[in-house]
């Protein structure tokens, strides 16, 4: 049914601050998926880009 598949994926906000840089991942209907690792990694960026909170700097 449903089906996320992310390409290439940037969030920049300064040129020194780069949560998410070439994020490229696909979730299948069914499959689980978690994000995991240190704090300042870009966990919470990309789970807000997918929900639709922020926009992409840039998306392929």
């Amino acid at each position: 049914m449903a089906k996320l598949e992310l390409k290439n994926l940037n969030k920049t906000y300064t040129t020194k601050v780069v949560p998410v840089q070439d994020l490229t991942l696909s979730v299948a209907d069914g499959e689980f998926l978690t994000l995991l690792g240190p704090s300042g990694c870009g966990k919470s960026t990309t789970l807000r880009l997918i929900a639709g909170l922020e926009q992409p700097t840039r998306a392929m």
